[in-house]
């Protein structure tokens, strides 16, 4: 298949490339790298089945491959410190950059998968968090610019699928690591492992109770792969239902890099959520998805590859 990734040089995008390269399909990889890295894709650009065009989504994209089977939409900065940085940015991938593909996929009879988030059930009143609620977001705060963009570009397909019969995909993408994350976009799994190996101060936000669920990317790819192949239209959550505690993820990296780091604490971030736990029930059942590498292996692949790359991003 011609399968089309925006974002395709971003943390996950550049994984989703890797695996839709190696099972023969022709990758189109579109990334404005604002916060996406042109090195995650560096070892495909010589590939006969790959080609990489700088783009910004928000723009027109004019393509000469006349046939398109699949795209995945995932362009948009997605760690708070950038969205929070690039607010405009952010809500216009999300919106513009979202009817964009939307109209390209309808032009070329492509499937399209939007990468919503977990952030759109904001501070959530329900626990763990289902597909059917509905969220309790706070639509001017400093995280709208990308838990409500996601809102919205959830809704606009819906509206595409609707008045089109537009071929869509929806899911919501609880916390995501691995290989290739970024040391300086402000998350929680980065900046523990960054600081570690450097036994500077870990910086925990708030008392640390607060919780998420880490998913390995590896296990994120086969679930948007999975929803991109299966019948359903979504949204279905994709996560690792084990939750953790911030302070049990840190003193974990910690005694994993065994670094000399102290813990140093510091306020919780406005809106900041205090628990995240997808449930995956949907996923289990129509996706036969389930995530399969445990935190702690996932942790210490990311590690190896923070020492051995940590200085170069």
């Amino acid at each position: 298949m011609k399968i089309l990734i925006t974002g395709g040089a971003g943390f996950i995008g550049s994984h989703l490339c890797d695996r839709l390269i190696t099972e023969g399909h022709y990758v189109i990889c579109v990334d404005n790298l604002g916060s996406g890295r042109l090195k995650n894709v560096k070892h495909l650009l010589t590939h006969k089945n790959f080609r990489f065009i700088k783009h910004n989504v928000i723009e027109p994209l004019q393509l000469i491959e006349g046939k398109i089977d699949q795209i995945y939409h995932l362009a948009s900065r997605a760690s708070p410190k950038d969205y929070q940085e690039y607010p405009v940015e952010t809500a216009l991938a999300n919106s513009v950059g979202t009817d964009r593909m939307a109209k390209l996929a309808n032009e070329k009879n492509a499937t399209i998968l939007f990468t919503s988030t977990s952030e759109s059930y904001g501070e959530p009143k329900e626990h763990p968090q289902k597909e059917s609620y509905w969220g309790n977001v706070n639509p001017v705060g400093i995280r709208s610019c990308y838990d409500e963009s996601k809102r919205f570009g959830e809704a606009l397909l819906m509206a595409y699928y609707r008045e089109y019969n537009l071929n869509i995909k929806i899911v919501r993408i609880f916390n995501t690591y691995g290989p290739r994350m970024r040391k300086d976009d402000g998350r929680v799994i980065s900046n523990f492992i960054s600081q570690s190996i450097e036994n500077k101060p870990i910086t925990v936000y708030g008392d640390g109770n607060q919780t998420r669920s880490f998913c390995y990317v590896g296990d994120m790819v086969e679930g948007l792969i999975k929803m991109m192949n299966s019948k359903e239209i979504g949204p279905k959550n994709l996560g690792n239902p084990n939750e953790r505690t911030i302070l049990e993820v840190a003193e974990k990296i910690k005694n994993l890099t065994k670094s000399k780091s102290e813990l140093t604490f510091l306020p919780l971030p406005e809106d900041d959520p205090t628990i995240r736990q997808p449930d995956i029930s949907k996923a289990r059942q129509f996706l036969s998805w389930e995530p399969e590498i445990k935190l702690e292996e996932g942790l210490k692949r990311t590690i190896t590859w923070f020492k051995k790359n940590g200085n170069s991003v």
